[in-house]
């Protein structure tokens, strides 16, 4: 990719580690064009899965994914959000996070700063997350009067319902502690780049590509048709349902004119 592009994908440690970093800093958003960089960057990157490819590229163990500057993504664009344009967006922003949740390779989630809303919804899709202490974590959308779609999946399958309900219906943000007490983050350090790779190093670097592919997809076999289901069914009420309220749509043009909502409960 160029060094314009919103992403920027490349291969280290003798090829076996794809780096993807969101390169639109500081925000970082998740808008349509950073979306089709990140599926297309995944798509081309492993298009037969881990195995040896026919273009001579080693053998994948893992993907790790991380952002420019001091914030992993403040999360969707609102704008994208609004009745023209959501159902593109969305669509498009959860065909991008199911590729990732079937990806027969491990994918690493490096965050710093913030990572709010639809760049949570990003890193949850991830394996494994690398935090650092003071990361802020959250899903604030019901804030703008709209919930968290892919949030709403796949958060109690990482940190369980009750978890997941104060972060959805809170839009509290929490630290790279917390997140890693409840289990949203495997590891927390000053560095979570460094950590990463130092994880990567010690336990996927020397196994089997082919090995890791089943263990991935052994690891997910049990969630993924629940999950696929659910954010078909959440996209639906988000669209056809949220959508059509007075408050959604007055929530993030508040948001968009930077002004406090005026709420009307309908």
């Amino acid at each position: 990719m160029s060094a314009a592009a919103p992403v920027r994908a490349w291969r280290e440690r003798d090829g076996r580690l794809l780096r993807l970093r969101l390169d639109r800093p500081k925000a970082n958003v998740l808008d349509a064009a950073m979306i089709a960089a990140l599926d297309a960057a995944f798509a081309v990157a492993v298009p037969e899965g881990p195995a040896p490819r026919s273009d001579g590229q080693p053998a994948l163990r893992a993907i790790l994914l991380d952002a420019e500057g001091p914030h992993f993504s403040f999360g969707a664009s609102v704008e994208e959000h609004l009745p023209a344009t959501c159902a593109a967006m969305l669509g498009d922003f959860h065909a991008l996070l199911l590729r990732m949740l079937e990806l027969p390779v491990p994918i690493l989630a490096v965050v710093k700063g913030q990572c709010l809303g639809g760049g949570l919804e990003l890193a949850s899709a991830a394996h494994l997350v690398f935090a650092a202490p003071d990361a802020k974590l959250g899903q604030p959308e019901i804030v703008l009067g709209v919930f968290a779609p892919a949030a709403s999946c796949l958060l109690p399958e990482r940190i369980g319902p009750s978890a997941a309900a104060d972060l959805l219906l809170s839009g509290r943000s929490i630290d790279g502690a917390e997140a890693h007490r409840l289990g949203l983050a495997c590891a927390v350090s000053a560095d979570p780049e460094a950590a990463a790779l130092a994880w990567f190093d010690a336990h996927l670097a020397p196994r089997s590509a082919v090995s890791l592919g089943f263990a991935v997809r052994a690891a997910r076999e049990g969630m993924l048709p629940e999950v696929k289901r659910r954010i078909a069914a959440v996209e639906k009420l988000y669209l056809e349902g949220l959508m059509t309220t007075r408050d959604a749509n007055e929530g993030l043009n508040a948001f968009i004119a930077k002004r406090q909502p005026v709420w009307e409960h309908v």
